[in-house]
């Protein structure tokens, strides 16, 4: 087990009460990056339904979708206790950009 692997699992197995401001910082360093991650992985899966969309010749906007996507994002505020209306406001953001991005593709 490597130092950086014992440190990882001592982080992990303490509260963050236990833990020093720096290491709280290493943990949101580490979450942001994942954030960025599933975002990324996200967009590129958006473009892949852009270019089913293209094909087969239906609209950029899907407003059924989109409510769908919406509800599910306030589900899963509700579900880890985080402000609903953040959520959607972040997920409203992403679902814009997606669209702009695939209207300019077109």
């Amino acid at each position: 087990m490597t130092r950086e692997t014992a440190t990882n699992e001592e982080t992990e197995n303490r509260t963050p009460d236990e833990m020093s401001l720096d290491e709280l910082r290493e943990e949101i360093q580490t979450i942001d990056r994942e954030i960025v991650e599933l975002i990324a992985q996200r967009t590129y899966v958006a473009d892949t339904i852009a270019q089913v969309k293209d094909e087969q010749g239906l609209p950029t906007t899907d407003e059924k979708q989109e409510q769908q996507v919406m509800d599910r994002a306030g589900s899963n505020a509700e579900q880890f206790d985080v402000d609903a209306n953040l959520v959607k406001a972040i997920f409203r953001l992403l679902i814009e950009l997606n669209k702009v991005e695939q209207r300019e593709n077109r």
